[in-house]
């Protein structure tokens, strides 16, 4: 390490010494304001330097040699390029671009209208294209997202592959709204995006926007916590191809293949992408097999557009989601087998597989054994967008769009009881048989359709969007016995128990524009949600028809002048249940969730420095939460909880500590609290025989998985041309894995460190491509992100068991990405 600094550093001496000429910059659009992510390249003799502009604008070139002739060309999405003709003598140049907009429709408005502008008083990070494809080595869209303001990540298999989960503020994923170009994502019923169902669908996405707290109306789902918006709908003016492909620990490969005919007669544009990525991920038997693909096409008028999307994905993952056991990751062999003797029923493996495992002294241990644990699921997206300017100052965009998912997860199941199939016990002669080992199918099929549209209206001082979207659920829920010792018949249908969902919302949103600094915001949705559930697996005659009418209004003013921006906004949300919740029984149903959202920040952004701070304050009536308590079919459900609340600061700052150097932090600082409820443990004799449940009152306790503290850092060297080399930090304090606030149920926070290394050739051999290599957990930081709980009293002793998912030790990627 002591080497490595000592060269580093003469490296960076060697920087300044021979330092050289610097062309800066400015970029900004037709209304004079400056424009972030816009593409800026140096070409002299051929050869191309190019680099993007920050959030105010500016670009620069460092180090050019003096008497150097060049053009400098600045591209942004739907603006026209310019180019500016210099020579260099031997003084710095300052260049100033206005790109007009292109006389074509290319603005995606079906994005633009569930987003969040500049000047709108939400909680928002954006991310551009370029951010996300230095930070896509295969990994899912969680871990990309990883260094963003109050985020913290997490993945079954251990390294990013596969099912992975994010929370945002301690919000789960179930609570947080996903939109694939203004289309709704998330699961109709559970409220989840499983990204393990797009694979790489981040090497088609041109820009994200994360919204934290309530936000601005969207469509489907209430975010109720965070919204993630991704867009694919950006147009690429330019041909196109690029070949991506990596490898990394654990057998990890990431092939992506795409391929763009920019703007053909000025009117057609096809993009395309195919992608494979595969892995035997950290945790013992937790492999990925996971393949992609996307298609684009578009039809592009002065005042028209018309747009074509088919993405599908298809993955089939062993299935490691049920953790692995804190016996074996922090106890002795006596307390594996004590493990495996109070569990004999429910895994398929034998006492000598489990001490086995535990003698490998591997944390990456998988409770199944059986071969085909697997999850098989195929997602299929339709999508077609109109867009149409009505005027100089109206235009209407109107978008349908079908989902359509089916697959199912296989698993051994030992020691099933006959009855709880729908069938008689089994008799062969005198015999009668009770019980059989068994392999099933658990199945979902399902469709998802219905249609998102926009009208807006734009001027200088008024910005009014009205909108919304009506979507259908159909969705099939059936398992099938594939294979039993004795008495079941092959492919038997055990449970068959269909749910349809209805979700229509408008919305109306309103910035007006008192001065060039003072802004005011208004918005105001209506949503209406109908779920008629007709049975459910543990409950075949419970049958659910409920509906919801939800208002959600929201408010803000923001200043913005001269680098600062301050704002203050309210939100309220509203949020259905998920269909699990709704097993409780008839008498005892689960009522909605309600979120006021509370968000003051201030910001400052000079020419090599940036900083802001959000405070935040979210209060929740009726949150549901798991408590232990059971319904009246014995499956413990989530039960609404009164009153408790999220609050906390988020600060960020960023400088440009010198040409070659950018440093970069945040952290968020919250509490989070229930302020009381009940919880419920499952009483046992010491035959194991349920005598009921005893109750434990709690108040004032942490929520789970809220971790006080968030922060990240990422520090960005240049120490050569065309070489960047960044060192990623994260520390995530202690969480809990349920409200109780019990430091026996908890993970440990940690910190972990990764590196990242990227030089690119320019017109070598190709346009350009690059090598890049990135080690993570470089402290090698043993460590759990995720895991569960849950207790119960034994003869008069209470238990409690825990399990985790840990995640990999030092494990690294190297890739190769070429652009012809």
């Amino acid at each position: 390490m002591k080497k490595f600094l000592g060269t580093t550093a003469a490296i960076f001496l060697a920087v300044v010494v021979h330092a050289q000429v610097t062309v800066k910059g400015t970029v900004q659009n037709s209304d004079n304001a400056p424009l972030q992510g816009a593409t800026i390249t140096f070409i002299n003799n051929g050869k191309q330097l190019s680099t993007t502009s920050d959030a105010t604008g500016i670009f620069t070139f460092s180090d050019i040699p003096e008497n150097t002739i060049a053009v400098v060309k600045a591209t942004y999405i739907n603006k026209q390029t310019a180019l500016q003709n210099i020579t260099i003598g031997n003084e710095d140049i300052a260049l100033n671009f206005t790109l007009q907009d292109v006389a074509y429709h290319l603005e995606p408005l079906e994005v633009r209208s569930t987003r969040a502008s500049d000047k709108a008083p939400f909680t928002k990070t954006n991310l551009t294209e370029a951010a996300i494809k230095k930070n896509n080595i295969g990994q899912d869209l969680p871990f990309i997202l990883n260094q963003t303001p109050s985020v913290v990540v997490n993945a079954d298999a251990g390294n990013g592959v596969g099912y992975t989960g994010i929370r945002i503020r301690g919000t789960d994923g179930t609570r947080i709204n996903v939109t694939l170009n203004g289309i709704p994502y998330n699961d109709a019923e559970s409220g989840g995006s499983y990204f393990v169902d797009l694979p790489d669908f981040a090497s088609s996405v041109g820009s994200v926007q994360v919204q934290r707290g309530v936000g601005t109306s969207t469509n489907g789902a209430g975010a109720f916590g965070a919204t993630i918006n991704l867009s694919t709908n950006e147009l690429h003016d330019s041909a196109y191809a690029e070949a991506n492909n990596s490898f990394g620990s654990f057998n990890t490969w990431k092939n992506t293949i795409r391929v763009g005919s920019g703007l053909l007669n000025d009117h057609f544009t096809i993009d395309a992408r195919l992608s494979r990525i595969s892995s035997d991920g950290f945790i013992d038997r937790a492999k990925s097999n996971l393949q992609s693909l996307y298609f684009s096409a578009a039809y592009i008028d002065k005042k028209t557009s018309l747009r074509f999307n088919i993405f599908t994905g298809k993955e089939k993952t062993y299935q490691a989601w049920n953790g692995v056991p804190q016996a074996k990751l922090f106890g002795t062999k006596q307390d594996l087998e004590n493990y495996y003797y109070n569990n004999i029923g429910t895994y398929y493996f034998t006492p000598e597989d489990s001490i086995n495992l535990f003698n490998s002294n591997k944390r990456s241990y998988n409770l199944y054994t059986y071969p085909n644990q697997t999850d098989n699921y195929q997602q299929d997206h339709y999508q077609l967008f109109f867009n149409q300017s009505l005027n100089d100052y109206l235009s209407l965009n109107v978008a349908s769009f079908l989902s359509r998912g089916r697959g199912y997860y296989e698993e051994y199941k030992y020691g099933q009881s006959y009855a709880d199939y729908g069938l008689n016990n089994y008799v062969v002669g005198n015999d009668t048989i009770s019980v059989t080992d068994l392999v099933r199918q658990r199945w979902l099929d399902n469709y998802f359709y219905g249609q998102t549209f926009s009208l807006q209206y734009k001027k200088p001082t008024d910005e009014i969007t009205f909108g919304g979207s009506w979507t259908k659920y159909d969705g099939k829920h059936y398992g099938n016995v594939i294979w039993a010792n004795a008495g079941i018949p092959k492919d038997y249908q055990y449970y068959n128990m269909p749910a349809y969902k209805t979700d229509v919302n408008v919305y109306a949103k309103w910035l007006h524009t008192f001065t060039n600094a003072l802004s005011v915001f208004g918005d105001m949705q209506y949503r209406h949600v109908m779920h008629d559930m007709r049975g459910f697996e543990s409950n075949p005659s419970l049958f659910i028809k409920r509906t919801f009418n939800f208002i959600n209004p929201k408010a803000g003013i923001s200043y913005t002048k001269h680098g600062w921006n301050a704002y203050i906004s309210y939100a309220l949300a509203n949020k259905e249940p998920n269909r699990d919740d709704f097993e409780a029984g008839e008498t005892d149903q689960p009522k909605h969730e309600t979120l006021n959202d509370f968000e003051a920040g201030i910001s400052n952004q000079k020419k090599n420095y940036n900083w802001s701070a959000t405070l935040y304050y979210m209060q929740y009536k009726n949150q549901l939460v798991l408590t232990g308590q059971i319904n009246n079919v014995g499956a413990y459900t989530r039960t609404n909880v009164p009153n408790s609340y999220r609050a906390g600061i988020e600060l960020q700052a960023g400088l440009k500590a010198a040409s070659w150097l950018n440093i970069s932090g945040g952290a968020t600082f919250s509490r989070n609290k229930i302020k009381s409820f009940t919880e419920y443990l499952d009483d046992y004799d010491g035959n194991f025989d349920w005598k009921g449940q005893q109750t434990i009152i709690h108040y004032n306790t942490d929520i789970a998985f809220a971790p006080n503290v968030v922060a990240n850092g990422s520090i960005a060297i240049f120490p050569v041309k065309n070489v960047e080399i960044d060192l990623l930090s994260k520390y995530v304090s202690k969480q809990y894995l349920d409200n109780t606030q019990s430091d026996a149920k908890s993970l440990h926070s940690y910190f972990t460190e990764d590196v990242r290394a990227i030089y690119t050739f320019k017109n070598v051999l190709f346009k350009e491509w690059s090598i890049a290599g990135q080690l993570n957990n470089i402290f090698n930081k043993q460590y759990e992100a995720n895991g569960y709980t849950f207790g119960y009293y034994y003869d008069n002793h209470l238990v409690t068991e825990n399990y985790y998912f840990p995640m990999a030790g030092t494990y690294g990627t190297v890739s190769v990405n070429i652009s012809l």
